[in-house]
């Protein structure tokens, strides 16, 4: 008896782990995105083509290199909206320096100077002067966009060299593996060590969730948050290179929209706004759900208004079904409490 008794806790103690396990948003992120495959490849035929499918990523890896230092920033409680305008001053630097006769070495380090630059100004002005980071990060997005305007107007450089092409439009090898789908992967493999096994990581996280308990136990605030605008500047000024590569051109509306997109992607891949906490592997999810239901719905010529109002509802849903989840949560296990032998129903003892 007592031998079934411990199999019978047993079991029970694992189907709660599993049912843990299953509500936990990575996972009802994963089978979203299984179910967003399943419907694609129904809708058209063409969808799980691997060639497709891997070239397709082109469409979004930009995006998702800015969003991996994006969620460091909104895991200590900041926000940064210049990114695409730090993409557009770093492309618009770029074309300057390669219509001047620069090689394709020196193009690219403008493209990330440029980059960092921008992001540690972002950082002096949010940690050294004070200004909240939503403040400054708009006023940059405006000052950045604005010198791309103001110098370009309805120019564009187009002068580049031919090895540049390589980072945007370039393969592995012989394959059919684009080059920005291996960068990403391991960029996300060095994000996901930096942010989960290094004290760097934990700092983040404990200034997310309260700067000031941070503060008295010894981390330097003001410099990992400087540190992590510095460091999103710099991935935004890759991505300038990538997506500069990739359309061969360089003009002032580049990336035009894309802040949003960023965090959008972030969050839905369960990254708290409200900072302290978050992971990487939901953020990749999160990114190539939203990359193949594009193009799965570009597959079947949905028109791009109707693609925003889908990503919207599921940026809505994404928001509110955690917390479901957690008072579905709580009500199971108020309700497991009440049932248990020798305990007064909180309800009947009120």
């Amino acid at each position: 008896m007592k031998k079934q008794n411990r199999l019978r806790t047993s079991y029970t103690s694992m189907m709660a782990r599993v049912a843990a396990l299953l509500m936990t948003w990575e996972v009802i992120l994963f089978l979203i995105f299984v179910v967003v495959i399943i419907v694609n490849s129904y809708l058209s035929p063409y969808f799980l083509d691997l060639f497709n499918i891997l070239d397709t990523t082109f469409n979004f890896m930009e995006k998702a290199i800015v969003a991996l230092p994006m969620i460091l920033v909104i895991i200590c409680g900041d926000i940064d909206i210049s990114v695409a305008g730090i993409i557009a001053l770093s492309s618009l630097l770029m074309g300057m320096v390669s219509a001047a006769g620069a090689p394709t070495g020196v193009v690219v380090l403008v493209g990330l100077g440029t980059g960092l630059s921008a992001g540690a100004l972002n950082g002096f002005l949010i940690t050294r002067v004070g200004i909240p980071a939503i403040a400054v990060t708009i006023g940059s997005m405006s000052l950045f966009r604005g010198i791309s305007y103001a110098v370009l107007g309805d120019q564009a450089y187009t002068k580049y060299p031919e090895s540049f092409a390589f980072f945007g439009q370039g393969y592995i090898g012989n394959t059919i593996i684009p080059f920005e789908l291996v960068l990403f992967i391991v960029l996300a493999i060095v994000f996901g060590l930096l942010l989960h096994r290094t004290t760097f990581g934990r700092k983040v996280y404990a200034i997310g969730n309260n700067p000031i308990s941070a503060r008295f136990s010894g981390v330097r605030v003001n410099r990992i948050r400087w540190g992590v605008f510095s460091l999103t500047g710099t991935m935004s000024g890759l991505a300038a290179i990538l997506l500069t590569s990739r359309i061969g051109s360089t003009r002032p509306n580049i990336a035009s929209g894309w802040e949003l997109e960023i965090i959008t992607t972030v969050v839905l891949g369960g990254v708290a706004i409200s900072g302290g906490k978050g992971n990487i592997l939901g953020v990749i999810i999160g990114i190539f759900l939203i990359g193949f239901l594009k193009f799965g719905m570009g597959l079947i010529n949905v028109p791009g208004k109707v693609m925003n109002i889908v990503i919207g509802f599921l940026l809505i849903f994404a928001i509110m079904l955690p917390g479901y989840i957690r008072a579905l949560r709580d009500r199971s296990l108020l309700k497991r409490q009440r049932e248990k032998p020798g305990k007064t129903s909180p309800r009947l003892a009120g």
